[in-house]
């Protein structure tokens, strides 16, 4: 393509109308475009051009937090690249850092692709589960909180490129942000370069939701100075380096999170049974009668629980101070109770994020959309007294919990957050169906096939069962405890013999018998048959 061409394809995608007449010397000025009545001097790329630029092993930062604020074109168009240079025999993955997890056009394209070489903090695409499972690509399982931190101390090596979803940017640098923040302040200060994903679906009425505040590093960091959710400490805007900015491409895509689907009866019980836990807490001065902050990971049960909330008349309108908040939570501030909430991203389905845009003006001083080593800070879960709600894949009968890999190998999406909430919550709650697969699986058994939380974080297990309070129980009473209140049925007996069991110590386990349910499940497809006679 020829220069002159290229000048003209530019201004014309800018929305000027080309005069074969007009000087040279003005046809230079190919990067000055008129968008949205604001001017920016930077090249307006394709996505392939954009994806030109990045090359075999650079380490690549992410904006967004979950789907929201993440990357849709570039990466996909980098896909495509890596699957243009794999056909021609040449090597080609890159490595991702990101707030979170991301979409389908971020680990999904580039995982069908194989071209993930490293991937962190945290993931939930099958496509890059697949990978992650058979060694295709490495995954490094991260607190969201600490991988900030670790990027900026160099533990990775440099971040080559950025790519940052905005609403809008200046030609000074300052960027607005789109619908989650993430990792955006810290690898857009580090990296080399900085391509721009410029979204027309996000109105430019977002700005005011982001509160943008990057700590200093030990051994100069100070206090985070958050001492209640709404407390705003940093800028509305990211502000940048210009001259890292090597181009803008224009993109007018939604998020794409779908809705929850209903209720079924197991969710539904669980969700009782935590807002039970709740009030009961309040009622005998556990809790303040003021109630303290939330968090609730994403997911169905979070959702039940919110809504649970919402629906008591004994619970007073509270804050939340989280990673993410989901649908219930518009519906709780709209009928006012939820009086704020903090987080690292609205990962909200596409109807509830148009019905948010419409009434900004009503959410705006009831939002601030923070980076995650912010909203997931220790220290301020700490101060705050944050009462957190996550979910597990398994637990065992000593309250330890397993929030990673199914039976013990096949990472499933990774630690998240969970783990920077849980271990500095003033209430860390637990919960997860009684069983799974239609009962061959029992979510609770002697010992979790792999450990991401231990007993000495977990105060409340509950399930569709009931609730288990582990607090100022020994070993042996947590088991008593779980067992009796948020096992199946279909297991409990077998559980309590495993109990029996037990070689005395203080934790009695019997360690030929510890895993038995999973390898019985291995062997024979359902838990129940387990025979501890084949252990004693």
């Amino acid at each position: 393509m020829c220069k002159n061409t290229k000048i003209r394809r530019n201004r014309q995608a800018a929305g000027f109308r080309y005069k074969r007449n007009l000087p040279c010397i003005f046809l230079k000025i190919t990067y000055i475009i008129n968008y949205r009545h604001k001017i920016m001097a930077f090249p307006i790329l394709t996505p392939q051009e954009a994806a030109d630029i990045i090359k075999n092993g650079d380490n690549i930062g992410l904006s967004g937090f979950t789907a929201a604020g993440t990357p849709k074109v570039v990466t996909e168009a980098l896909a495509a690249k890596a699957e243009k240079e794999h056909a021609e025999g040449r090597p080609f993955k890159v490595n991702i850092f990101s707030g979170a997890s991301t979409n389908d056009h971020v680990d999904g394209a580039l995982a069908r692709a194989n071209a993930i070489g490293t991937r962190t903090p945290y993931q939930s695409c099958p496509d890059l589960r697949k990978r992650i499972n058979t060694h295709d690509a490495h995954y490094f399982d991260l607190h969201l909180s600490e991988l900030a931190q670790k990027v900026r101390y160099g533990t990775f090596g440099d971040i080559d490129v950025a790519i940052i979803e905005a609403a809008r940017v200046s030609d000074n640098g300052e960027i607005l942000l789109g619908t989650g923040v993430g990792m955006s302040p810290t690898v857009a200060h580090l990296a080399k370069k900085i391509i721009i994903e410029l979204n027309e679906a996000i109105p430019e009425t977002i700005e005011g939701l982001h509160d943008i505040y990057m700590p200093l590093d030990p051994p100069y960091r100070r206090e985070i100075p958050i001492y209640k959710p709404s407390d705003r400490i940093g800028t509305t805007l990211l502000k940048v380096d210009p001259a890292k900015i090597v181009g803008v491409v224009r993109t007018n895509l939604t998020d794409g999170v779908h809705g929850f689907s209903p209720l079924d009866e197991t969710t539904q019980m669980i969700g009782n049974n935590v807002c039970n836990f709740l009030i009961h807490e309040l009622r005998r001065g556990a809790i303040p009668p003021s109630f303290l902050p939330l968090q609730s990971g994403v997911g169905n049960v979070a959702n039940a629980v919110l809504f649970g909330l919402g629906e008591s008349n004994e619970v007073p309108a509270f804050d939340m101070y989280t990673e993410v908040i989901q649908d219930a939570v518009v519906d709780l501030m709209e009928h006012g109770k939820c009086r704020f909430a903090s987080t690292c991203s609205l990962t909200f389905s596409d109807a509830k994020m148009a019905e948010v845009f419409n009434n900004i003006d009503f959410f705006r001083d009831k939002i601030l959309i923070r980076p995650g080593e912010i909203s997931n800070s220790p220290e301020i879960v700490r101060r705050l007294g944050v009462i957190t709600m996550n979910t597990a894949l398994e637990a065992d009968i000593f309250g330890n919990i397993n929030s990673t890999h199914v039976v013990g190998t096949k990472m499933m999406n990774g630690i998240g957050g969970s783990g920077d909430f849980t271990r500095n919550a003033y209430i860390s709650i637990f919960s997860c169906p009684s069983v799974a697969k239609g009962g061959l699986i029992s979510t609770i058994g002697p010992m979790v096939s792999h450990l991401d939380h231990s007993e000495h974080s977990v105060d409340v297990l509950i399930t569709d069962q009931g609730v288990a309070d582990l607090r100022g129980k020994d070993p042996v009473q947590r088991a008593e405890t779980i067992i009796e209140n948020c096992v199946n049925p279909d297991y409990k007996e077998l559980l309590w013999d495993y109990l029996r069991m037990g070689k005395g110590g203080q934790t009695p386990h019997s360690l030929n018998a510890a895993l038995a349910f999973h390898t019985t499940f291995a062997s024979e497809g359902d838990m129940r048959k387990t025979d501890w006679a084949k252990f004693a």
